[in-house]
């Protein structure tokens, strides 16, 4: 089975049980079950595919409350999850278990589908930017580092089709200070980011993931 495949099955075995244990642990308790609008609705978890599916290399995680891992995967309508990842979730935990412990690394969320993937003409809206992320909490989860730019939730517009939010992660070089201009930091859209990537001898990601989700009410 290659990464892909295993991903995907991970993820969906994740989804079954959390799902199982979330209404199960509701019935026993008896209380109201969290989602009152449709409580015995079964969750899908839809993986992507084809050029999307590619993009998801080195088993990075991007791991939100309730749904697990979300990487290579849409994020489903059902239990209002579209809603809650756009609304009410903070930053998710970012899991890289081949990270070494003695290098330091970034991290980089962009979305490439501003306002939408037909008209990307904001293309890349930045989401989230850490530098300076020791190698030995990347391997926890703990994403702990200097924030350039604060994690802002996956917001798509109304009517503008599904968005790729898409995960990078960089080796930092050594001895390596990153930072924002004053220009990059006024604006979130339109960044240059293959740009930022070369002027700091990034390279290639060692590892990224996406996942794809739209407005929560289309």
């Amino acid at each position: 089975m290659d990464g892909a495949n295993a991903h995907g099955g991970r993820m969906k075995l994740l989804g079954a049980v959390l799902l199982a244990a979330s209404l199960l642990g509701t019935a026993a308790r008896g209380e109201q079950s969290p989602w009152p609008d449709d409580p015995s609705r079964t969750c899908f978890f839809q993986m992507l595919s084809g050029v999307d599916g590619e993009f998801c290399r080195g088993d990075l995680e991007i791991i939100y409350p309730e749904l697990g891992d979300v990487g290579c995967a849409y994020i489903p309508k059902c239990h209002q999850y579209r809603r809650r990842i756009s609304r009410e979730w903070g930053s998710p935990r970012v899991r890289y278990p081949q990270a070494e412990k003695s290098k330091k690394y970034v991290l980089v969320l962009v979305d490439p589908d501003a306002p939408s993937r037909a008209n990307p003409r904001n293309r890349f809206w930045r989401h989230w930017l850490v530098t300076d992320i020791p190698g030995a909490d990347l391997r926890t989860g703990n994403v702990k580092g200097l924030v350039l730019t604060d994690y802002v939730r996956p917001t798509p517009p109304p009517r503008s089709g599904y968005h790729r939010y898409q995960l990078r992660l960089y080796e930092q070089p050594a001895h390596e200070a990153i930072a924002l201009s004053p220009e990059e930091r006024v604006s979130l859209g339109a960044w240059a980011m293959e740009s930022f990537v070369e002027q700091f001898q990034l390279g290639s990601p060692v590892a990224s993931t996406q996942f794809l989700t739209k407005y929560y009410e289309d």
